[in-house]
């Protein structure tokens, strides 16, 4: 079939706009890939050359601010503070040890940070910087910049660094920080990839270390172009991290600092709980140090006296220490006894001075024995052949099951290193840790708070204010992260007969203000604050027979490692008890002599909220007390406050 000319031009001009159309899409196709193409070829050209060399690009981690520590009122305990450090770049100083002669003339290195610094640099890549110098002064980075031209390779930097403002007064509570170790690093199964900067530090001990995680904070990373040889050229890319937390604790700094102060001389421990909430408003253990020494590492000058000492300044007494709580453990046997409804409070007990058991004389303090005494009498004026007779009744399950149920034998989470979980002995644990059955004599000793039983201060501080409520109370050192409190220690109750309670807090305040207990002169007569308390006194050494026949040898004839140590726990005010304390002097004597007047002070300067009032202490005292006062207002300034104290 023939098609006409008019059809024939029709199908052409369809023809010739469907092909201009497919030209067009062809021309605005290839257009657009010509378009990209050059800007992927010329426009990034760089960034993809860098990007094809992957080994150019690299990623580095960028510390973040750590966390700052604050005392329960907000006065900073560790915080952070702008650093100059001087550093050297080997490939750029040329002579190094030429340059660090010049360097020497111009700041002060002493001899042991230069042997660091030298033996650095020549484990060190030659492009990386070694610092020099740490912490220095303006002064110092102004005679570096101003001899630059002599001082190759040298620079100073500005960082952050641990500064403890409060000093020595925290050092067993906060802790302190440290550079990462390669045991640190074994010790750990992921590490942070942050532990791998070279200098990164890292909280070595107490709260700095438990709360690590919190404080440390979150990386920022940067994008950094190097050359071939390693070299940072330049920087690409910046993301910042994120801080660590902030801490408050629960210690009050101000109490803190007048307990390290009235500590002073003494080789001991106090801690201080508020009966109504388990805060730890103090907790000191004295001797103490300065952590800011150990920042950029310590020297051998500083650091062999701090270990040689037989003070033993580093350790944290309060949590650390486990000692024989001597007779402020009467009170649990005592317990023990009155819920079993072994005794009633009028019943007595003959005390001639000893009780023989199993063919073996246990002796009284008091050679001549107290008489016929009951139970009240037998806790004022300590009488331990009651204690004696009374364990042998309730048998050492029970004795050390009631210690558990008030703190001792357990260890108590809180933000501390080396928390001791103590002792309460049973037959089960001697059999299994000594191998060898449990005897009488045992539980003789062990009704005494002597032979096996261990408690630490901390311990003896929550046993004292669970006398005192009647409540579970636990101890709680962290109050808030980053503002968010934290559960408080108020515990529920301990479910114990009242009335049993009530006699034993009424028979520790007889100790404390009668005048036959044995630590009357160590009472606060300012009714509103009047406390309770127990003294204790627990032997490091045995009494031979013949000592004893011959007159026992007196503390103060003895080398100071082998007097008895002093101990004395206590709560006020009587009738509303809002403070505990447990006081330990580490071979200090009689507790009535060493430990009652430091507890009488500071749970009084807890209660008053600063410097009590003279007319708490008894008159006689009061001469003696002001001249104390003042003594202590002079040194606490100088115990407690290290650097900038923003408080």
């Amino acid at each position: 079939m023939r098609r006409n000319r008019a059809e024939n031009d029709a199908n052409h001009a369809k023809l010739t706009r469907r092909a201009a159309l497919l030209g067009g899409a062809q021309l605005l196709f290839m257009g657009g890939l010509a378009a990209r193409m050059r800007y992927l070829q010329v426009d990034q050209a760089d960034q993809f050359r860098l990007l094809a060399e992957e080994n150019r690009i690299n990623i580095r981690l960028i510390p973040p601010a750590r966390g700052e520590i604050f005392d329960r009122n907000g006065v900073r305990l560790a915080e952070n503070v702008p650093s100059y450090r001087i550093v050297m770049v080997r490939e750029d100083a040329g002579d190094v040890e030429a340059v660090m002669d010049r360097l020497a003339q111009v700041i002060e290195i002493d001899a042991e940070s230069r042997e660091r610094a030298l033996n650095e640099l020549n484990r060190s890549a030659p492009f990386l910087p070694v610092t020099i110098v740490e912490d220095v002064g303006w002064e110092d980075v102004s005679r570096v910049s101003v001899n630059a031209p002599a001082l190759p390779g040298v620079t100073p930097e500005v960082g952050l660094t641990r500064v403890y403002p409060r000093g020595s007064d925290f050092a067993h509570v906060v802790g302190r920080v440290g550079r990462v170790s390669q045991k640190d690093l074994d010790a750990l199964e992921d590490p942070d990839q942050l532990l791998r900067i070279p200098r990164f530090q890292i909280g070595k001990i107490n709260v700095e270390a438990r709360a690590e995680s919190a404080l440390r904070g979150s990386a920022g990373t940067k994008q950094v172009e190097v050359n071939a040889t390693g070299r940072v050229m330049r920087e690409l890319d910046r993301r910042e991290g994120q801080s660590g937390a902030d801490l408050q604790l629960t210690v009050d700094a101000k109490l803190q600092g007048y307990v390290q102060a009235r500590l002073t001389d003494e080789s001991a421990a106090v801690v201080i709980i508020d009966c109504e909430s388990g805060d730890l408003v103090s907790i000191a253990s004295a001797p103490s140090y300065d952590p800011n020494l150990f920042i950029g590492g310590i020297s051998s000058k500083d650091y062999n006296p701090l270990l040689n000492s037989k003070y033993r300044p580093l350790v944290n007494k309060t949590v650390q220490g486990a000692y024989p709580p001597g007779s402020t453990f009467k009170m649990m046997v005592a317990m023990a006894a009155l819920e079993e409804g072994l005794i009633g409070p009028e019943e007595t007990a003959y005390c001639p001075g000893h009780l023989e058991v199993a063919g073996r004389r246990f002796h009284c303090w008091k050679r001549a024995g107290h008489g016929w005494v009951d139970l009240e009498n037998s806790l004022k004026q300590s009488c331990d052949v009651y204690y004696y007779d009374l364990a042998l009744k309730v048998g050492i399950e029970k004795i050390s099951a009631m210690a558990n149920r008030f703190g001792l034998g357990i260890k108590h989470e809180i933000a501390l290193s080396s928390v001791n979980s103590g002792l309460t002995p049973t037959k089960d644990w001697k059999l299994r840790a000594r191998g060898a059955d449990w005897v009488i004599g045992d539980t003789v000793n062990s009704s005494i708070g002597q032979g096996f039983m261990l408690a630490s201060p901390l311990q003896l501080a929550v046993m004292t204010a669970r006398l005192a409520t009647g409540r579970e109370v636990t101890p709680r050192l962290i109050k808030t992260v980053d503002g968010v409190e934290q559960p408080t220690g108020v515990g529920g109750p301990l479910n114990m007969n009242e009335n049993n309670l009530r006699k034993m807090r009424r028979a520790m305040y007889e100790v404390v203000n009668n005048r036959r207990g044995t630590a009357y002169r160590s009472r606060i007569i300012a009714d509103e604050m009047r406390m309770a308390g127990k003294t204790g006194t627990s032997q490091v050494r045995n009494i031979t027979a013949a000592e004893r026949a011959r007159g026992v040898t007196r503390n103060e004839d003895l080398p100071w490692e082998r007097r008895d140590h002093a101990l004395f726990v206590c709560f006020a005010p009587y009738d509303q008890p809002r403070y505990a304390v447990s006081v330990l002097v580490e071979h200090g004597g009689g507790g009535s002599k060493a430990a009652a007047p430091i507890a009488r002070d500071v749970i009084l300067q807890a209660m008053a909220g600063g410097e009590p009032p003279l007319e708490a202490y008894p008159t006689a005292d009061r001469p003696r007390i002001s001249a104390q006062q003042e003594r202590l207002r002079e040194i606490q300034p100088q115990a407690a406050i290290k650097g900038r104290d923003q408080a």
